[in-house]
């Protein structure tokens, strides 16, 4: 098992981000498969919109597909042997705080049936990340029978990056607001968990193309604002180049003197392809200060694309920064 890997599975949670696009929910998926692999009890989540269950239209979840479901559960089930999957939603938390503020599940319930209430904790500011955060929280609080963490590894598959730098710096920017009360002690108690490098990392997912590849640049910026861990950046889909050095100049040669106006030559746009794959990877490797860990891309006639990004991260098929690709 990789280094890298032996690493990602020792924290208590772990955020997986990145641009749309670049695999993050089967990124997320197969992690979640290695870790349950090697022992660990698991809780895969993703997070939903701050509609009541009654009123909530479920959206498209590419993550609950993997799993074989259209959602997650909305409570903690097991959806795979050793991993259990769940719904991070804004009221559910806030209902778990109100009840832990009145001491009386009931009471918050009905405080939340009040629809002036709802439209607040929906509408204000920070308040949806809050009841995200907080049902975050709940579940790193659990215990097992034995009395160890119940959820021993949780990775959420974060949507857009702006989702996640507004949960990553939440405690931070509320703090400086809010100092005292049973806010203030949660987001403490969250930040105890978020900022510790030890407990905590965000892995950006991305692809060696040169959109994807700026974004993460600055989406790592932004993590390292918000104090969160960066564990490292996961390269998704890298496929093994064809051409050796050699071939592409030769290639390189013939392209440019044979195209005919301006029409790419039979194979050319698969040259290129290849071409900003191996440059952005290198741009990638330069400009980042923390480890990259490559994910090959899936041969052709793959039954299960986690199943095999599992494999890969269990194995030396997942190679760290700087290795011969």
């Amino acid at each position: 098992m990789l280094e890298q890997f032996e690493g990602l599975i020792k924290k208590r949670i772990v955020l997986i981000t990145g641009k749309g696009g670049v695999g993050r929910s089967s990124v997320t998926a197969a992690i979640a498969m290695a870790a349950a692999r090697a022992g660990k009890r698991v809780l895969v989540a993703e997070i939903g919109d701050g509609r009541d269950n009654e009123q909530r239209i479920h959206d498209y979840s590419p993550l609950a597909r993997l799993f074989g479901l259209d959602h997650l559960p909305e409570n903690k089930a097991e959806i795979m042997p050793g991993v259990w999957g769940s719904m991070l939603l804004p009221l559910k938390g806030h209902e778990l705080f109100l009840a832990s503020v009145f001491r009386v599940g009931a009471l918050a319930k009905a405080a939340l049936h009040s629809e002036a209430l709802r439209r607040l904790f929906q509408a204000a500011p920070s308040l949806r990340e809050v009841g995200i955060f907080y049902c975050l929280l709940t579940y790193l609080r659990q215990k097992h029978t034995d009395g160890t963490p119940s959820n021993e590894l949780i990775i959420v598959d974060m949507p857009a990056t702006g989702h996640t730098l507004a949960l990553t710096g939440l405690p931070k920017i509320l703090l400086s607001m809010v100092s005292r009360g049973p806010i203030a002690d949660a987001l403490r108690e969250g930040q105890s968990y978020l900022n510790d490098p030890d407990q905590a990392s965000a892995y950006v997912v991305t692809l060696p193309e040169t959109l994807p590849v700026s974004e993460t640049i600055e989406l790592l910026e932004g993590l390292k604002n918000t104090n969160m861990p960066v564990g490292g950046v996961i390269l998704n889909h890298v496929a093994q180049d064809p051409f050796t050095t050699e071939e592409r100049l030769r290639l390189e040669k013939v392209f440019a003197s044979h195209r005919a106006q301006g029409t790419p030559l039979l194979g050319e746009e698969s040259f290129h392809y290849f071409e900003e794959a191996r440059r952005e990877s290198e741009r990638l490797a330069r400009e980042i200060s923390v480890p990259l860990l490559r994910l090959p891309d899936a041969p052709p006639g793959c039954e299960s694309l986690v199943s095999f990004l599992a494999d890969s991260l269990l194995s030396s098929a997942a190679v760290r920064a700087g290795a011969p690709q």
